[in-house]
């Protein structure tokens, strides 16, 4: 007996509590929703492609009514992450009613004009397109790039963004018949890398090439440096510089005329002394 009206307690306990349960839904649900709150997470670089006005118009016409039960959170959260400049995008209801919107823009790794297209790329290889009303500064890269390879781009230009030496010199990259190419802040030449494997290796070449031997001459007296072959720099000659025209020529000019110099300076100081002497 004792039992049965124990059974019988937690029975009509459940009843009452499932009761309260949706009374209180149901109070929940149709009230307006207080408050709505887009938090932009902020990224390493800043980027300005949506603001929080996008965001709360398109919240508005997801639920018109402003009503918590009617607002669909997967469908709305499905919509953010559907737009091209989001990465990821979190929504959720806070128990007083204001509603959350976490998200995260994408960020360029570069910019990429391909045939009549030009986009951005983020680091995960993802394309999605530029913006009328912002424009984020990153390497520009120009081609037939496939997709397959945009990550190891990617790679290339965070590599490039990280060095000083790097990021001063090279300002934007062109592929040609297969061949990456470098395009350089100084001089006429471009640094031809071939594929995108051994990235490391083929800058740091580089980059000795420049601090021990072109530091000493004249940037546009290259068309073209090559590192794509293993252990060795291969430089193409421009055929319209003139080596008598060089900053090199001028110094072996001046150098010439030291000693001339310098001998009209002794007689100079004889020319003192003597007089000085009377």
């Amino acid at each position: 007996m004792k039992n049965k009206f124990r059974i019988l307690k937690i029975f009509v306990t459940v009843i009452l509590f499932g009761f309260l349960l949706s009374f209180s839904l149901k109070r929940f649900n149709g009230k307006p929703m207080e408050k709505v709150t887009v938090k932009l997470t902020t990224t390493k670089d800043p980027v300005y492609f949506i603001d929080e006005k996008d965001i709360k118009e398109l919240v508005k016409k997801s639920n018109p009514t402003k009503k918590i039960g009617d607002i669909n959170i997967p469908d709305l959260e499905k919509k953010l992450n559907q737009l091209p400049e989001v990465d990821s995008a979190n929504v959720y209801l806070n128990l007083n009613g204001n509603l959350n919107l976490d998200i995260k823009q994408r960020v360029p790794a570069f910019r990429l004009t391909k045939a009549d297209r030009d986009f951005y790329v983020d680091e995960k290889g993802v394309e999605f397109p530029i913006s009328k009303n912002y424009s984020f500064p990153c390497m520009l890269v120009t081609g037939n790039v496939k997709q397959s390879e945009y990550v190891k781009l990617a790679e290339l230009i965070a590599k490039i963004n990280r060095d000083d030496f790097s990021r001063k010199y090279f300002i934007g990259i062109s592929k040609k018949k297969g061949n990456y190419e470098l395009l350089t802040s100084e001089g006429n030449f471009k640094v031809e890398i071939g594929d995108l494997e051994k990235i490391d290796l083929k800058v740091k070449g580089f980059k000795a090439f420049v601090e021990k031997y072109l530091i000493h001459q004249q940037p546009e007296k290259y068309t073209k440096v090559s590192l794509k072959y293993d252990n060795q720099i291969v430089t193409t000659l421009n055929p319209k510089f003139k080596e008598n025209d060089s900053i090199i020529a001028v110094g072996k000019k001046e150098l010439a005329n030291l000693p001339v110099i310098n001998q009209k300076k002794i007689e100079a100081q004889k020319t003192a002394a003597k007089t000085n002497s009377n």
